[in-house]
C-alpha cells in the first residue's frame, strides 16, 4: 500500500470465496489513474479485503463504502479499515452488490471499483452503476482478461483497457 497507509499489511478472508487484487495488478491501476487523490468518496463493489478502498483512501480518497455479502470478508474489511486508521470513513455494507446498488446515493462516488468473481463478472454492476458517479467520476472494473466487458454502458465509456497475465483491467468515465 502507498499514501498515508504505506507499508500497512491487510488480512484476506480465508477461503475460496475471496480472490484479492494482486499487488501487481493494484499498483497499475493506480499508476493509471493516478497517485493520489483530491478528496473525493470512493465505492468498492464485491469489495473482498477492502485493499482497493484502503488504497483509495491512503492516497487521498475521503470517504469508502465498501459492498460484500461474505461475513468474513466484511469483517476483514473492518479490521483492516482499523489496522490503517481509516475506521472512521469506511462504511461496510454486507449485502449483495445488485442489491445494494439502488439504494447508494445518486452521484456520489468519485471512484468506484469492481472486483467480481470472474465467473460472475462486472456487466450487470457495470450497467447500473452510472448514476452512483459524479460527472468525470471513475469506474474501474477487474475481470477475466479472455472475458472483457462492453465498452460502454449507459452513462460510462471505456478510457482504457489492460490485462495483466489472466486479469484483465477495464476503466470506464463517467459522462
Amino acid at each position: 500500500m502507498a499514501g498515508a497507509a504505506r507499508g500497512r499489511a491487510l488480512r484476506a478472508p480465508a477461503g475460496a470465496g475471496t480472490r484479492p487484487t494482486s499487488d501487481k495488478v493494484r499498483g497499475a491501476v493506480f499508476n493509471l489513474l493516478g497517485q493520489f487523490f483530491d478528496g473525493g468518496a470512493v465505492l468498492d463493489l464485491y469489495a473482498g479485503s477492502g485493499a482497493l478502498a484502503l488504497e483509495a483512501l491512503s492516497r487521498g480518497c475521503t470517504r469508502a463504502v465498501c459492498v460484500e455479502q461474505e461475513r468474513a470478508a466484511a469483517a476483514a474489511i473492518a479490521r483492516n479499515a482499523e489496522a490503517c486508521g481509516f475506521a472512521g470513513q469506511v462504511e461496510v455494507r454486507r449485502e449483495p452488490v445488485m442489491a445494494a446498488l439502488p439504494r447508494l446515493p445518486r452521484g456520489a462516488f468519485a471512484l468506484a471499483f469492481l472486483d467480481p468473481p470472474y465467473a460472475t463478472g462486472p456487466e450487470e454492476a457495470l450497467a447500473a452503476l452510472g448514476p452512483l458517479l459524479a460527472p468525470g467520476g471513475v469506474a474501474v472494473a477487474e475481470h477475466d482478461a479472455r472475458r472483457p466487458p462492453a465498452e460502454r454502458y449507459a452513462a460510462l465509456a471505456l478510457a482504457d483497457r489492460r490485462a495483466y497475465g489472466d486479469t484483465g483491467i477495464s476503466i470506464y468515465r463517467a459522462s
